[in-house]
């Protein structure tokens, strides 16, 4: 079943994550972990909470990956986080996401949220959620790739586009919030 993210205040500051990585061969960093403090020197930052087995997630994945290859690291910079169990959802366990990765060619990182502290700290509900911050990582949109879904379009990265350049222009976007739509996160049980 398909859930939509709920609006999140803008202005809000990004919150600090330190976790493991999946595709560390990315940048050639000896770091098995990385930061939020590790991406100030980019313009905007996109953090998108996403997974390996979500089709919504699945259907923008090339799409997001062709959109991170358009900026250069000073102008834009992206975080891809798991969230899910991989306990009930195997196939979003840390191996898996190295091998998804890898086969997408993903050139940013991929990180592993085992705890669900970083997704609760940000209020992320589903995959693929966006988060983009400007400059003084302050939320400037929260919401969709674009307005396709799977089955129905192409996944081109329009609306994403649209904010990360009014930031790079102004430093701020002005323009809709696009609730994101995909698969609940999978949430780990509590005992």
């Amino acid at each position: 079943m398909a859930v939509e993210s709920q609006p999140t205040e803008l202005g809000t500051p990004a919150h600090a994550f330190d976790l493991p990585i999946a595709n560390p061969w990315i940048d050639g960093e000896a770091s098995t972990t990385r930061s939020l403090r590790q991406y100030d020197e980019a313009e905007v930052l996109v953090v998108v909470f996403t997974c390996n087995h979500c089709p919504y997630a699945v259907h923008v994945e090339r799409a997001l990956v062709a959109l991170a290859k358009t900026y250069t690291p000073n102008e834009a910079q992206f975080v891809a986080i798991s969230s899910n169990d991989a306990t009930t959802h195997p196939e979003d366990r840390f191996d898996k996401m190295a091998e998804r990765a890898r086969e997408i060619g993903m050139p940013f990182p991929y990180l592993h949220d085992e705890t669900q502290l970083t997704a609760r700290a940000y209020g992320a509900v589903c995959t693929p959620d966006f988060f983009v911050y400007d400059k003084n990582r302050k939320l400037a949109y929260r919401g969709r790739f674009d307005e396709t879904r799977p089955n129905m379009g192409t996944a081109h990265g329009g609306e994403l586009r649209k904010v990360i350049e009014a930031l790079l222009a102004t430093g701020r976007y002005d323009g809709p919030q696009h609730p994101a739509m995909g698969c609940s996160i999978k949430w780990k049980r509590a005992d």
